[in-house]
């Protein structure tokens, strides 16, 4: 399987290539593919037929641009996603959210949205800080009211462009996305995934996903070392606002989202926390062994799950969508699923690796 690692930040300008077009109705999520020098024409279809899988899905105005191409990667990693990031007050993220509702899964995220302080900040559970009151740099997580990382929200462009915070059309690179050389790929799902092969389109599909959002700032709290106080990790995502446990529900409830870094349970919820909507992956270093912008592992709870193996066919499913509804995407009318009932590093760059062989 491969490995999906981490968080996108690189910020890179676009380089002067074929820029290959997927463009769908007047009110449709668009894609501009700019392939690197070397870039097989299989690769790029293979990426203008995941983006077509996206641009099925969502009715967003936007155009999200992605570099692509194929490089050496690290051990075991298949493919990797850097996206440009960016930071707003939960202010006006939770507005945005608000005015951005059309669906039944929006109805009920915005209407559990943290709220304190009148909508201006959230609470946290998080842990291995200096200001820690169990001890400087302890384990246990506390909860955290108060500071920048409680005001805070950091997301992809692709996703502040859903949301009306980046104008839909702005030309800047939004994410590059990095193939491994040292993996045979199958680019043509339609037969099923060859026996020693990797599923291109999928795993292309789930790398534009982290680009379009899908990723967790508990990342960067699991992978820096120690030294940092809570109010300098303000890294909570859009995606992280619906990251819960038991314990954020037993100190704030709707206004409190989890944020430590260690492998207790942590789920995407719509009701605060009530319910559990499918398990999140925990982290490298102090959770899982899977970064924390996934799906927890071996579960079948969609594309955006952490790894994958040879032959396996890898599809969006509903809990997917589901998300990506949440964070601020606009679905289709045929695409709905069924409701469910010092400097600070910021770390992680999504990836798909090898493990059941993994994928980042």
């Amino acid at each position: 399987m491969r490995n999906l690692n981490g968080l996108s930040r690189t910020r890179l300008g676009l380089s002067a290539l074929t820029l290959i077009s997927l463009i769908g109705t007047s009110h449709a999520l668009t894609f501009n593919f700019t392939p690197v020098p070397g870039t097989s024409q299989q690769a790029i279809d293979g990426f203008a037929a995941a983006g077509a899988r996206w641009s099925a899905l969502f009715t967003d105005n936007v155009t999200v641009n992605l570099t692509i191409g194929f490089s050496a990667l690290g051990s075991g990693i298949l493919a990797q996603a850097g996206s440009t990031q960016n930071t707003y007050t939960y202010t006006n993220v939770r507005n945005a959210l608000i005015n951005d509702a059309s669906s039944a899964t929006d109805a009920a995220a915005i209407a559990q949205l943290p709220n304190r302080n009148g909508g201006t900040s959230f609470g946290v559970m998080i842990n291995r800080t200096t200001d820690n009151p169990n001890g400087a740099n302890s384990a246990t997580p506390f909860l955290d009211t108060t500071g920048n990382n409680t005001t805070t929200v950091r997301m992809s462009n692709a996703n502040a462009k859903a949301l009306g915070l980046l104008s839909g059309n702005n030309a800047a690179t939004d994410a590059s996305i990095t193939f491994s050389t040292a993996f045979s790929w199958d680019f043509d799902p339609s037969n099923g995934i060859t026996a020693g092969n990797f599923d291109f389109i999928g795993i292309a599909t789930h790398e534009i996903g982290h680009s379009l959002g899908f990723i967790s700032g508990v990342d960067t709290l699991d992978g820096n070392p120690t030294g940092f106080s809570s109010n300098a990790f303000t890294f909570v995502s859009t995606l992280d606002l619906f990251r819960r446990s038991a314990l954020s529900l037993a100190n704030g409830g709707n206004d409190t989202i989890d944020w430590a870094a260690d492998n207790r349970d942590k789920y995407f919820s719509l009701d605060g926390g009530t319910t559990n909507l499918g398990l999140f992956s925990n982290g490298q270093t102090f959770g899982d062994g899977q970064q924390a912008s996934h799906w927890k592992d071996n579960l079948g709870l969609g594309v955006m799950d952490p790894t994958a193996g040879t032959g396996e066919l890898l599809t969006i499913t509903a809990r997917d969508i589901q998300a990506f509804d949440a964070i601020g995407w606009t679905l289709a009318a045929t695409s709905a699923p069924e409701p469910g009932t010092l400097a600070l590093a910021l770390l992680g760059i999504p990836a798909i690796a090898v493990l059941r062989r993994r994928r980042a």
